[in-house]
């Protein structure tokens, strides 16, 4: 891995050690691990049995256009949800106690046409290392085409960002599918990053993952439907599927108020804790409806913090992470709902785009950002 993607933080601190002793003694009151939990069993069933219903039901019933299109909805959505609550807990840890659950929880993201391999490294390791780091966090490296941090360089048509990128954020799944794994393994380097290419069972799994997503998606559907039909439903589902994941991740951290710190000599001015917090917003915490559908995500500061953590368990952690921020000094931001993220983040957007922006230290923090604990 290049040395590039460790910037030094400043030494742990008294905050940091105060947010693990007490998420320690909290799962200790309850009796269990941080990453023990029933719930998340039946919940991956109950989002499983939705992505294989939906496919079903798209590749051997659906006979009119409207069904194809409903199902098409219904699939890329479920998909996404199975890579916020399965896959993604799974890749971190946070599914099971079991190593081996883990691995077949996160082998989820192979099934739906990723690969778990590749997103350890991207996601796990550059990005939760290095969140909000321009050159460092590929999440927010989609320039020339568009500049989501005040770190990096600003091109004409940016002032047009908040209106043409929700378009590419459809196309994400597409070029994930077909561009971006096969060139990371190619290159062997994910943005500005170099990491090890996979060999042996992992390079197996690679291959192995891609095989099974071409057949589910491709294959079976083309044997009994024209493929212009088949391309254009996998067009809607993938559609459907990029959208939901860069809309709900873009707004955990690219909004008003958090933090796109810039390295000096190598060394970040905050630790690691304090940086977490700053570089991310959660959201919504009183719609249970969006946090089931987005794997407690919207607990995105929480999430930082303690990524082991079975997402159940996110919004019970999220007064001691917001108390623990008041007594520390710590801006913590929780918006109020998930509308308000999204228009933060399109504010962002366009703030990004001007042609001259304020600099880092003098964005204000949203006005919808809010300190005081949400209920439990």
């Amino acid at each position: 891995m290049s040395t590039d993607a460790q910037p030094r933080y400043q030494n742990h601190g008294p905050f940091f050690a105060a947010l693990k002793s007490r998420a320690e003694a909290h799962f200790a009151a309850r009796g269990h691990a941080a990453n023990q939990s029933r719930q998340i069993i039946v919940k991956a069933a109950i989002l499983l049995s939705w992505f294989a219903g939906s496919w079903a039901a798209l590749t051997f019933t659906a006979s009119t256009w409207w069904q194809a299109g409903l199902w098409s909805v219904s699939l890329g959505l479920a998909m996404a949800s199975i890579g916020f609550n399965v896959m993604h807990d799974g890749n971190h840890g946070g599914f099971s106690q079991s190593r081996a659950l883990n691995r077949a929880m996160g082998f989820m993201l192979d099934v739906l046409g990723g690969s778990s391999y590749i997103w350890s490294w991207k996601h796990n390791v550059f990005h939760h290392t290095n969140p909000n780091i321009a050159g460092l966090d590929e999440d927010i490296d989609l320039v020339p085409v568009c500049r989501l941090s005040p770190r990096q360089p600003r091109y004409p048509w940016h002032r047009f960002q908040h209106l043409y990128i929700w378009v590419l954020y459809g196309l994400l799944a597409v070029k994930w599918h077909f561009i971006d794994d096969y060139r990371n393994l190619v290159m062997g380097h994910i943005g500005k990053q170099t990491f090890p290419r996979p060999r042996g069972w992992a390079l197996a799994g690679v291959v192995l993952g891609k095989a099974l997503f071409l057949g589910w998606a491709f294959v079976i559907p083309s044997l009994l439907h024209p493929i212009g039909q088949v391309l254009v439903c996998y067009l809607v589902v993938a559609v459907v599927l990029g959208f939901t994941l860069a809309v709900t991740f873009q707004t955990a951290h690219c909004v008003e108020g958090v933090s796109f710190p810039a390295k000096s000599d190598g060394r970040l001015p905050v630790d690691w804790a304090r940086h977490q917090v700053q570089s991310a917003v959660s959201f919504g915490p009183d719609n249970p409806v969006l946090t089931w559908f987005v794997g407690g995500l919207n607990f995105q500061t929480e999430h930082h913090l303690f990524p082991r953590t079975c997402h159940v368990f996110l919004r019970e952690l999220s007064p001691i992470v917001q108390e623990t921020c008041r007594e520390f000094g710590v801006n913590y931001q929780m918006l109020p709902t998930g509308r308000a993220a999204l228009r933060s983040h399109y504010r962002w957007l366009r703030q990004m785009g001007r042609p001259v922006t304020v600099e880092l230290d003098a964005v204000p923090a949203s006005p919808l950002a809010a300190t005081s604990p949400s209920r439990p």
